[in-house]
This record gives structure tokens, C-alpha cells and sequence, in this order.
């Protein structure tokens, strides 16, 4: 007998995911900036780093790429709007006054905020550089907006058009995307060398929009007494090498190390290293590849004894040519590396010294 209250019904169907809506006021925000570091008549080179970033963002979104320089009245700071087009912005924003002849933290925050509350673009890029982190924190906590700082990669979401910022977390081992989907601009800082440079184009050239600053000397808290350039001759510069020979847990013990010393002065090379050596202090904290130390892009970088942890990973893997040296077979460091050698780094290190000792004193002789 069948039930007269019984009712045969359809499956639902399952909710999904609800389409996400930006406010119409924060919808008005459209463009991707860069900010041009510079100092002393120098831009550095992370600008230009981001702008070929900034370039791939913009033609996603199909939006203007804008370089943002703020300097001191003259032809300097429109060189640097020069240059920025060459490295593919399609218009800069310029802001010139005494008052930003050396980085402080007031004015440039003022000046940066003023041109963000003034042209609205929807993401706003910095280097993360002792400079770019100082004033992108500051910047966001004015405009009350997202930062994400240490960025390894950035890509657009096609389907809410937002920032998506990954960044590695948790120390290293772990890796996020962070997304600001109620603020704008979405903020975030990318060490030099993370992004590759982009080719630079004379024939370009762009608009120049000028904005003035609009503060005094009086208002400003902080005083430039005397500018101490950093004396960098003797520190180590990994993250503009060509070559670097690095060394991690599979050398053993402290004595092994040396065997990288040797490899990378037959090559001309820098000398790196990972985080756990640093920390047993094998070598100094300059060395430190990875993470929470240097960001390198090398054009040939050999990992001896480096298992490859994201925590390393992250700070190398862009590098044009990897070859790891590891008596596992299955090290990480192999899923990505360009030549794996699978053996023991004391006894390899020695024989690729003299490998590479007798092949250039060869190429000398022939040349």
C-alpha cells in the first residue's frame, strides 16, 4: 500500500560557490602601480623587476601599468619616468619636491597616499627592500588596506579580478596565497631578484601625470642630519651573482665546508648556504639563501648537500641552470632541479674543482 503523504522529489543540487561582488565604490579602482625606489640618483633595480611583473597583471586585467616616482624638481626624476616606460609602464605619476630628497617615512607617505586617494589604482606593488617595506606598511595602515609582504608569486584571479599574492609561511615550509577581495588597492611587496627583469624597450614612451606634495619642512617630524652610505665592498652579494655554490646538512660537519669555498673560487663564484648552517654558524648570516635570508637568481647555481625545503626552494629556484649533488635519490631538490648528481657531495665537490680547474686553465690557454 502506498503512503498518501509520500511526495517523490529531485536531488538538490549542490549550492556552489557564490559569486563574489566588489563593492561599486572600490570597483571605480582600476590600474596596476609600481613604486621606483631610488636613491642618491639610483633606481634600484627590484623597480624594474616589477614593472615586468606589473606589465603581465595590467594585460590580464586590461588595464594601464603606471610607475610612480617621487624625487626632487629636475631632469633626474623624469629620467626615471623614462626609463619606467622603457620597462614597460604605460604612464608614470610624478611627484617632485625638496622635501623627498631622501627617503623619510612622513613625506613619502603622505605623497604616496595622496596619489593613491587621488587616481585609485587597484594594485599597488614595492619592492621588498628596507625602504619598500618601511613605507608599504605605512601606506597600507593609512589607506587601511591588505599587505602581503615577501611575495614569491603573483597572478590574477579570473574570477573576482583580484591580486592573488603567494608568499611563503609558517617558517618557510608552507606556501599561501592571500587575497584582498574588500580593500583596494591590494598592496604587496617582492624581494629584488624573486621576478625576473624585463626587456628593455627604447622605443617606448608614455604620459607623465604630476601631482604636487603639498606639506612643509615644518610639518615633517623627522630630520636628515647626515646620509652614511652602507660600505657593502667586503659583504657578500648573492643576489647579483652569475654563479653561486652553495652548501647545506649533507656536508657533514664544519671542516666539509670548505670544499665550496674551493669550488666557487675556481669559478668566481659566491659562496651560500642554508638556514640550519647559518644557525650552527658555519658561515655568517649574509650567506643565507632561502626564505628568511637572500632571494638569488643566478645563471648556474650548484646545491651540494641541500635537500630542498620550500624554505631554500623558494629563495633559488629561479635560477637559469640548478645542479644538486645529493647521496639521496630522493631529495626533493631533484623535482626541480636542472642536472641531479646522485652521490656523495665530499667526494664529487673535489673532483668537479679540478674538473673545472683543468677545463678553464684549458679555455685560457686556447684563448
Amino acid at each position: 500500500m502506498s503512503d498518501a503523504n509520500e511526495t517523490s522529489q529531485a536531488p538538490k543540487k549542490p549550492a556552489g560557490r557564490r559569486k563574489f561582488e566588489l563593492d561599486p565604490a572600490l570597483a571605480a579602482y582600476k590600474g596596476v602601480w609600481v613604486f621606483i625606489e631610488h636613491e642618491r640618483g639610483k633606481v634600484h633595480t627590484v623597480s624594474w623587476e616589477l614593472l615586468g611583473e606589473g606589465r603581465k597583471l595590467a594585460d590580464k586585467l586590461g588595464v594601464e601599468l603606471a610607475g610612480v616616482v617621487l624625487g626632487t624638481p629636475g631632469d633626474m626624476s623624469r629620467s626615471f619616468c623614462a626609463e619606467a616606460f622603457r620597462h614597460g609602464a604605460d604612464l608614470c605619476y610624478l611627484m617632485e619636491d625638496e622635501l623627498l630628497k631622501d627617503y623619510r617615512n612622513e613625506p613619502f607617505t603622505k605623497g604616496l597616499t595622496d596619489l593613491v586617494n587621488r587616481y585609485q589604482p587597484e594594485i599597488l606593488l614595492l619592492g621588498a627592500t628596507t625602504q619598500g617595506r618601511d613605507l608599504a606598511g605605512s601606506v597600507a595602515t593609512t589607506l587601511q588596506t591588505g599587505l602581503t609582504a615577501d611575495c614569491t608569486e603573483l597572478a590574477i584571479d579570473p574570477e573576482n579580478r583580484s591580486l592573488a599574492a603567494t608568499r611563503p609561511t609558517f617558517g618557510g615550509s608552507l606556501l599561501c596565497t592571500i587575497v584582498t577581495l574588500n580593500y583596494r588597492p591590494q598592496m604587496a611587496t617582492v624581494r629584488p631578484r624573486v621576478m625576473a627583469m624585463p626587456e628593455r624597450d627604447e622605443s617606448r614612451s608614455g604620459r607623465i601625470v604630476e601631482h604636487p606634495l603639498g606639506i612643509v619642512e615644518a610639518s615633517i617630524i623627522t630630520k636628515v642630519l647626515e646620509f652614511i652610505p652602507d660600505n657593502l665592498q667586503d659583504k657578500p652579494q648573492l643576489a647579483f651573482a652569475d654563479i653561486i655554490v652553495a652548501g647545506g646538512r649533507g656536508l657533514k660537519k664544519p671542516e666539509n665546508f670548505h670544499l665550496i669555498w674551493e669550488l666557487a673560487k675556481v669559478l668566481g663564484a659566491e659562496v651560500g648556504a642554508t638556514r640550519p648552517l647559518v644557525q650552527d654558524g658555519w658561515v655568517e648570516a649574509d650567506r643565507q639563501v632561502g626564505q628568511s635570508g637572500k632571494t638569488v637568481r643566478p645563471k648556474l647555481y650548484i646545491a651540494a648537500g641541500i635537500s630542498g625545503a620550500v624554505q631554500h626552494r623558494v629563495g633559488m629556484e629561479a635560477s637559469d641552470v640548478i645542479i644538486a649533488i645529493n647521496s639521496d635519490p630522493n631529495a626533493p631538490i631533484f623535482d626541480f632541479a636542472t642536472y641531479g648528481i646522485v652521490g656523495n657531495a665530499m667526494t664529487i665537490l673535489p673532483a668537479l674543482t679540478e674538473a673545472f680547474r683543468q677545463h678553464l686553465a684549458t679555455a685560457k690557454l686556447a684563448g
